[in-house]
């Protein structure tokens, strides 16, 4: 059997543990046999949400953990305290060298600390950023950060767009792909003094494709690949994509029930509109990842269902197979000679 990529799967964060969690990872280890899930988490409630599946238990292995983050605990304090939680167990075996990756819906500020305490940061990254894949109408771009670094420096900036540029080249393909930094204008003399420093830095930088600034209106449409922002902006981004996505789906449906006429059509674009419908739907492209770090970090919704679970667990199997770390490594120390 060829050598698995292991994943080390926080089996008690979010709002759906444990059940959603198990659910993902089954869904994950049936889709692919090159992944081995180490499930970290109190074992009675994990045996007993695996034994309702049928799969490899050569690729599924139970690390016991008696103590759980919640949410709205400071998680540097957590982090210190809860040594036996899922999540600092699942960390550890990231940092340890047992697992390639980690995958959690729990707390995302314990997962911001932990990524840069327990499993460290690559040398002369300065700030690891959080970067989801976002629905276009090309397909997607990465929001490169998204809610790791609020008071993000220039020079923070540049190194989000390096290594998206990475991520967006080695693991979904895309060549040279074009880089942007959101901006309330197109033209260079706008912006905060954030986007006015950072913005001739990025032009000037010769290892990516910088095509200058992005209005927000502009994103769906895909006419960048890599977003860059601080945190602030950026969660704000995504939180608006969420919102709009919900509220379109609900009028939809209300608009296809209002008549006779609606609902046989509806029956009709049914098939076609679930698929478009799809395309824009954030879990099928797993969690964000935590980028600049000596492991992979997934940092997936905390109310994340099965199927995000599963595609983060596989989007593991990727970013580890391409090397990802040691291109971005290769990328900040070019940087520094």
């Amino acid at each position: 059997m060829a050598e698995f990529v292991n994943v080390a799967v926080d089996g008690m964060g979010g709002d759906n543990a444990p059940f959603e969690i198990v659910k993902g990872v089954v869904e994950a280890v049936t889709e692919s046999s090159h992944v081995k899930v180490f499930l970290t988490g109190q074992e009675d409630k994990i045996n007993s949400e695996l034994a309702k599946y049928t799969y490899n238990k050569e690729q599924v292995e139970v690390v016991p953990a008696s103590e759980v983050i919640d949410m709205a605990e400071p998680p540097v304090m957590a982090i210190r305290k809860k040594k036996d939680s899922s999540l600092v167990k699942a960390l550890n075996l990231v940092k340890e060298g047992t697992c390639d990756a980690y995958v959690s819906a729990g707390s995302t500020g314990a997962t911001l600390v932990g990524g840069q305490v327990i499993v460290g940061r690559i040398k002369g990254v300065e700030r690891p950023p959080l970067a989801p894949l976002i629905p276009t109408a090309e397909g997607c771009a990465l929001l490169v950060d998204c809610g790791a670094n609020v008071d993000a420096r220039p020079s923070h900036l540049v190194q989000f767009a390096k290594m998206g540029s990475v991520y967006m080249e080695s693991v979904m393909g895309v060549k040279s792909p074009k880089v942007a930094i959101v901006n309330i204008g197109a033209e260079e003399e706008k912006g905060n003094a954030l986007v006015k420093e950072t913005f001739p830095l990025l032009k000037n930088c010769p290892d990516i494709h910088f095509i200058g600034s992005i209005e927000a209106r502009d994103i769906p449409a895909g006419k960048a690949d890599v977003i860059v922002c601080e945190a602030f902006v950026g969660n704000v981004i995504l939180k608006m994509y969420e919102g709009v996505r919900g509220i379109m789906i609900k009028k939809v449906k209300e608009g296809m029930m209002t008549s006779l006429r609606s609902k046989m059509g509806a029956l009709l674009v049914k098939p076609a509109l679930k698929q478009t419908l799809k395309a824009f739907d954030l879990e099928q492209y797993g969690g964000a990842p935590m980028l600049g770090l000596k492991g992979l970090v997934v940092k997936t919704h905390g109310s994340s269902k099965s199927v995000e679970i599963k595609n983060s667990i596989l989007q593991c199997i990727t970013f580890t197979e391409q090397n990802i770390n040691q291109k971005i490594k290769e990328k900040i120390t070019m940087e520094e000679n």
